[in-house]
């Protein structure tokens, strides 16, 4: 019933956002209607009405580039459509080939756009892709199961479209998938096998560090996830009946980590609505929009996230089977290594991610580099400005230098 009594208490309150949408005021330019108690009022309105989750994909919003000395047009174009996930192509309008890049989005109850800022700076030296994970309320339960293998399975599948070549970034999650990607494909020789990979604050060893996180992972025993926290999709939905791990819980637990802050951003949003500040009020709108757009896991991918990952730390420890054969990192040898952390990171601490190093026992010490941003934390190591100025030169600069 999880699902559906957030269904309900959904549709119970639309209409009050509704009749709040329709309370505000409007402002024509040059009227002079707006004065500070119709801010005040208004504000409180636009407050109201933003008293909600959505479950579709935002736009990622990126329609043209700086590359080099002129802006460029970008188009998004779908280069591989499956069930469960779309391989997006940013394509540039440049005569020039540049490193393609495959950027392996978290499935973690946000959709790919969170990663909007890693793309932009990314496209002005690379040809990027990205995995556009669906929202698993949407994908008829014919399309069978999702679960970590079959994460692999996709990450593979999109290097293989991609072809010779590429490389591939992972940011959080799925480094653990994607380390397990390049090694398969590495042991079998695939052609597509990327020439770098870089991991961004991922879990590849939770023992290192245990944060708040891996915590509430190790709580509980496994069955208690599988009945507290998994819900059936709503019947209206193409996926009606799927089982699945719904968005919205994953936002809650991550906002209960930080409550004050995003109290105190709210109450900051209020008050520059209240003064009439709009261009400060949508940076903070501009975040929450994507925040709290959500997207719901299959049941079989965040029960085997739990268990293979968290809770029996299956790569690390030597010990994960795909398609019941063993695998070995240490096949890994032609790929060039690049792991980041950020010193302040909470969700994902340090040694989790460059614990990856010793897994990758034969690759040659000039292919291997690790990054300590010490001043970010978790979403620093991939947005803002110590990404673009000071994190991103060292992925471009692996990537330019396998080329």
């Amino acid at each position: 019933m999880l699902y559906q009594m957030y269904q309900f208490q959904d549709d119970l309150i639309a209409p009050f956002r509704m009749a709040a949408g329709l309370g505000r005021f409007t402002d024509l330019p040059g009227t002079g209607l707006m004065n500070g108690s119709a801010f005040h009022v208004d504000a409180l309105m636009e407050m109201i009405t933003r008293f909600k989750l959505t479950h579709t994909r935002p736009d990622f919003g990126i329609d043209s580039v700086r590359v080099g000395n002129r802006e460029v047009e970008v188009t998004e174009e779908i280069a591989l459509d499956l069930p469960f996930g779309k391989l997006l192509h940013f394509k540039k309008d440049i005569d020039t080939a540049q490193p393609p890049v495959l950027i392996v989005a978290p499935l973690s109850g946000h959709f790919a756009t969170l990663l909007a800022g890693t793309v932009r700076v990314m496209l002005r030296d690379h040809d990027v892709y990205i995995t556009d994970w669906v929202n698993a309320r949407d994908v008829p339960q014919s399309a069978g199961r999702f679960g970590v293998e079959e994460y692999v399975d996709y990450v593979i599948r999109f290097l293989e479209e991609i072809g010779p070549g590429g490389n591939v970034l992972a940011v959080c999650q799925p480094c653990v998938q994607t380390l397990i990607a390049v090694s398969v494909m590495s042991s079998a020789n695939n052609p597509a096998t990327p020439r770098t990979m870089t991991l961004m604050a991922g879990p590849i060893d939770v023992r290192e560090s245990p944060t708040a996180v891996n915590d509430l992972a190790n709580d509980k025993p496994l069955s208690w996830f599988e009945t507290a926290v998994i819900g059936t999709g709503p019947a209206r939905y193409p996926g009606g009946g799927r089982r699945v791990y719904p968005g919205f819980v994953q936002l809650f637990a991550f906002m209960l980590m930080n409550m004050d802050r995003h109290r105190a951003q709210h109450q900051k949003l209020y008050r520059h609505l209240a003064r009439g500040e709009t261009r400060d009020a949508q940076k903070i709108k501009d975040f929450y929009d994507e925040y709290f757009a959500v997207l719901d896991l299959t049941e079989e991918f965040y029960v085997e996230t739990i268990d293979r990952i968290f809770q029996r730390p299956e790569l690390a420890e030597g010990t994960f089977t795909y398609r019941g054969e063993l695998v070995d990192p240490g096949a890994i040898r032609k790929t060039a290594l690049l792991t980041v952390e950020g010193g302040r990171d909470d969700i994902c601490s340090l040694g989790q991610t460059s614990a990856a190093h010793d897994l990758c026992r034969s690759l040659r010490p000039h292919l291997k580099r690790h990054h300590l941003q010490a001043n970010v934390g978790h979403y620093g190591v991939f947005n803002g400005r110590r990404w673009e100025q000071e994190i991103y030169p060292v992925v471009r600069n692996m990537i330019l230098a396998m080329e």
